[in-house]
């Protein structure tokens, strides 16, 4: 069988990718043995490591704490500004919102709007799809929009 082309530098990406996710030091550990967390950063690894074009992540932050919340997607942002198709699905709006160049909003499993994350994500419409009341506040630094759930 005909090696691929960029296999010379497999190791070299994968030694990337698990220092970019911080997974280094797991690497003697058996998967089953990892946390939540430990997990959803050694996938990722997983995908960096196969250096694609496209980046596709479902709720890659779902497990994880804020710091590697944000590295998570702070990576994905890199790999987008370095002309990768990235695409995330996320439930935090917060994120979707400081994160996100484009949102694709869904209600009952289909499209309910797409755009810029200012244009999509307002009151009245998270509130229609959700079927909550939030409120939308301007981060004081970067303009995005922060989403706060109305409560009692």
């Amino acid at each position: 069988m005909a090696a691929h082309p960029l296999e010379d530098e497999d190791e070299q990406a994968v030694a990337d990718a698990m220092a970019r996710t911080e997974v280094t030091r797991f690497a003697e550990r058996a998967y089953p043995s990892l946390s939540g967390g430990e997990r959803a950063r050694a996938s990722l690894a997983r995908v960096l490591a196969q250096c694609t074009g496209i980046v596709m992540l479902d709720e890659p932050t779902a497990a994880l704490d804020l710091k590697h919340q944000e590295a998570v997607l702070r990576i994905a942002r890199e790999r987008a500004a370095a002309g990768d198709a990235v695409v995330v699905v996320l439930h935090d709006l917060n994120l979707a919102a400081a994160y996100a160049d484009r949102v694709a909003l869904l209600a009952g499993g289909r499209l309910h709007s797409v755009g810029a994350p200012g244009r999509v994500l307002t009151a009245e419409t998270i509130g229609e799809v959700y079927q909550h009341p939030v409120e939308i506040v301007r981060h004081p630094r970067t303009g995005r929009a922060i989403v706060v759930p109305l409560r009692d």
